[in-house]
């Protein structure tokens, strides 16, 4: 009975550098991009009419309308006016007073 025992802690013991190894990378690599996900999410979900944005792509502009999937962004010096999908805004910028 004491040799199962023995053996039955011995193999926890073996499995217990694999379960460090999961909960190490879960706390460091899945929750923070979980976590990213969701800010970015909750950012284009908020997006509206006169946000100035900055997309993916470098571009700077001024969203005019929000529709479904997509924004229509007013990019400076002309006023010249882009449709582009809501996922290619990268930040929102803060109003400058």
């Amino acid at each position: 009975m004491l040799l199962q025992l023995d053996g039955g802690l011995g193999q926890l013991a073996g499995m217990l550098p694999f379960v460090l190894v999961v909960a190490i990378f879960y706390f460091v690599l899945i929750l923070p991009t979980q976590k990213r996900q969701k800010k970015q999410k909750e950012m284009l979900d908020g997006l509206k009419a006169s946000d100035r944005v900055v997309t993916t792509g470098g571009l700077r502009g001024t969203i005019v309308s929000v529709k479904e999937d997509t924004l229509i962004l007013r990019v400076p010096p002309q006023d010249v006016r882009l449709e582009i999908v809501r996922s290619a805004v990268a930040t929102v910028e803060e109003a400058k007073e």
